[in-house]
């Protein structure tokens, strides 16, 4: 009986096994396939950066890779340690530098990045990147030596113009794909892609990086490659032509350094600056210079915690950020652009006389003619021109006092504030680079917003005061207590003070140098404020240009005869005034520059140095800003390196 049982077991387990093996073959076969393979990206060759004229001012070139098979590293009795020490010392690099690259980033003892691999597990171990190409070659010569090593030209970033053009800021650079960047990439980014992390590169990553391929591999159960099922190959992505003009920008940088070095001659800090090209026709980011640079190269192949801390260092000045659009300063007497039309619109007449003193006092505190010494009853062109304070102090303090002074309760009736903001400030200008800056306008809601969220802090501090800063600084710690106690019980009020700094560009006023460069635009263009843009189109391989279209924000309404006041003013400046001495020499009958100088004082700090103007001044075409923080008067540290972009831009065609 027992017999015929197993008996009858054994014949149901060959039928089965007869069954699996010839009628569900097919299906477990694709079922084996299924579990077995894994999809892999191969990312698109990346698109160029170019200036308006095609030179490429981020490139592909390539550079030498050693990859090895993981299944040669998993086959060794060692785990590929004998391997990868005789390919160590071919290649005359470290073994442990090599060795830390064959472990996943985040396993168990992996080394930090960049030295771990950050990729995927289902590819080859890129060993080494930018290895010497002879002695790589050399390695395929003896395959039984060096089993499962390949060699490779991989794409890399290159700047054909680094001698000349930086341009680090605007270009941006490139950084492995993190985790959230391939969770929210719907499948277009993979873990071994590089994405933009600033600039261009972050702003058009999506352009610029193509489509990826796809290739399925085969694994065996150790997970290790065992075949290629199939390969989809990769779109290049599409080139990126920019408004920079390549000689411009080169102008700029050399002015921006020549201005700096300068002023440290003469006993300044000048820790950082910017300057910033615009087409005022159209919005159209000519040149966008900061300093202090970098070399966008330094994140070839992973940065290095050195290199990072070196970048966001504050004693070096913090490299990494770009003051043209982050980078936000009292744009002091150059704001008095702004001014005039808002004096205008309080009843103050272009063809006046005003009184010239040199200071000016409301209530209990005096408020100096900075950057002028007293000149008597003059035409308010003469007060553009010798950039006197005290004519714009009684302006702002008139207009408070008829607003309601203290009762005021909004800005509605505030004509410098409106003014303001109607020309952009107060606000970021939408150009087409990540991390930019609004500024800030100080109006009556600003500053009650500021006192509720910074009251609690200041009352305190009107309390304890400032020990950390007294054990280096007592003047400047009891100046900053005597603050905080004000602040602590009226800091919501927009008082007589505020108006009157505001309108000579200081007290809590900020600006960006791509800001005032757009202001300026507006007044040289008639009135129309255009979002300033960087990119001008876009090009597939063989391809034509596809264009991006400029895009106006918004047209100023000016008062009746304040666009040719300003013009004429704004010439005087360059001709006479606070600019004459860094333009003498300069032929402004065939290149006629309108310009303000600026010069902002900051407490504890060297004075910020601005120029902002535009040129030709009789048929305008570019606006220029250029700011060197600690820097300081206008006159002499960023007007000479304007005079030196304007030289650059009287040459172009």
């Amino acid at each position: 009986m027992f017999a015929l049982v197993a008996l009858s077991l054994v014949g149901t387990l060959l039928g089965r096994l007869g069954q699996v093996q010839i009628g569900e073959h097919a299906s477990y076969e694709r079922a084996a396939a299924t579990l077995n393979t894994r999809t892999v990206s191969e990312p698109a060759v990346r698109g160029r950066i170019l200036d308006r004229s095609g030179r490429p001012l981020a490139d592909n070139s390539t550079q030498t890779v050693v990859s090895v098979e993981r299944r040669s590293l998993a086959d060794a009795a060692d785990g590929g340690r004998a391997l990868v020490r005789r390919l160590a010392s071919a290649l005359q690099v470290p073994f442990a530098q090599l060795w830390g690259r064959t472990q996943l980033c985040g396993s168990p003892d992996a080394p930090s990045p960049p030295i771990c691999w950050a990729g995927s597990p289902y590819v080859p171990v890129p060993l080494l990147s930018g290895a010497d190409p002879k002695r790589a070659l050399g390695l395929l010569e003896h395959p039984d030596t060096y089993p499962g090593v390949s060699v490779t030209a991989q794409p890399v970033r290159d700047y054909p113009q680094e001698a000349t053009v930086n341009a680090a800021h605007v270009l941006g650079y490139l950084g492995r794909a993190a985790e959230q960047d391939v969770a929210d990439s719907g499948g277009r980014i993979s873990g071994l892609d590089l994405v933009g992390r600033a600039g261009l590169e972050q702003q058009y990553d999506a352009q610029l990086r193509g489509v990826p391929g796809a290739d399925t591999v085969s694994l065996d159960p150790r997970g290790v490659v065992t075949g290629q099922v199939s390969s989809t190959p990769p779109v290049p992505g599409r080139d990126l032509v920019t408004n920079l003009d390549s000689r411009v920008q080169s102008a700029a940088e050399g002015a921006l350094r020549a201005a700096a070095a300068s002023a440290h001659r003469r006993g300044l800090k000048a820790d950082s600056g910017a300057a910033v090209v615009l087409d005022v026709t159209n919005g159209a980011v000519v040149a966008a210079a900061s300093y202090p640079t970098y070399d966008p190269s330094v994140w070839t192949g992973g940065i290095s915690s050195a290199d990072l801390a070196t970048l966001t260092d504050a004693a070096a000045g913090t490299p990494l950020v770009s003051r043209v659009t982050a980078g936000a300063y009292p744009p002091a007497s150059t704001f008095k652009v702004v001014s005039i039309p808002a004096a205008v619109k309080a009843g103050n007449s272009l063809r006046g006389t005003y009184d010239c003193t040199s200071s000016y006092t409301i209530g209990n505190r005096r408020f100096a003619n900075f950057e002028s010494r007293a000149y008597g009853p003059i035409t308010l062109h003469r007060a553009i021109v010798v950039s006197c304070d005290t004519i714009f102090y009684d302006f702002a303090y008139r207009s408070w006092l008829a607003q309601g002074g203290l009762g005021a309760k909004t800005d509605a009736a505030d004509p410098f504030v409106a003014t303001a903001k109607e020309l952009g400030l107060g606000t970021a200008t939408g150009v087409d680079l990540p991390g930019e800056q609004a500024g800030r306008i100080p109006d009556r809601a600003a500053k009650l917003a500021t006192w509720s969220a910074s009251r609690t802090d200041t009352c305190a501090r009107a309390k304890n005061g400032y020990p950390e800063v007294a054990a280096t600084d007592p003047g400047r710690a009891a100046y900053l207590r005597s603050l905080a106690i004000e602040n602590c019980r009226t800091g919501f009020q927009f008082r007589a003070g505020d108006a009157a700094n505001f309108a000579i560009g200081q007290g809590d006023t900020t600006a960006t140098p791509l800001q005032m460069a757009r202001v300026y635009a507006a007044i040289a263009n008639g009135g129309t404020l255009w979002t300033p843009q960087v990119a001008k189109g876009f090009e597939a391989p063989g391809g034509t240009l596809e264009p991006v279209a400029p895009k106006a924000a918004g047209k100023v309404v000016f008062p009746a005869g304040t666009l040719p006041f300003l013009h004429d003013a704004l010439r005087g400046v360059v001709r006479e005034g606070t600019a004459a001495e860094a333009f003498r020499g300069f032929p402004l009958d065939r290149w006629p520059v309108a310009g303000k100088t600026g010069t902002a004082e900051s407490f504890g700090k060297q004075d910020t140095s601005w120029f902002v103007s535009y040129a030709p001044a009789d048929k305008p075409r570019y606006a220029v800003a250029v700011v060197v923080s600690q820097g300081g008067t206008g006159g002499t540290t960023a007007a000479a390196a304007a005079r030196t972009i304007h030289d650059a831009l009287r040459t172009l065609r």
